[in-house]
């Protein structure tokens, strides 16, 4: 996964940032409901974000090859 200094500037720590990515690409899980499970975690983040997040982890991803 990217580095700790890939994740500056984020409101939230990277450890919250991989999981959500990780479920996403992992379980095919929707956006919404990877909110509504971070939700429960008590993470108050919303499914744009996710998307921010998933559409920045792909890019990285193709950017290393």
């Amino acid at each position: 996964m990217s580095s700790p200094s890939n994740y500056r500037g984020y409101r939230f720590p990277p450890e919250v940032i991989s999981q959500a990515v990780w479920l996403h690409h992992r379980f095919t899980l929707s956006l919404r409901g990877i909110e509504d499970l971070l939700a429960k975690r008590n993470v108050v983040v919303s499914y744009e974000t996710i998307r921010q997040w998933c559409a920045f982890a792909w890019q990285e991803a193709t950017c290393a090859q």
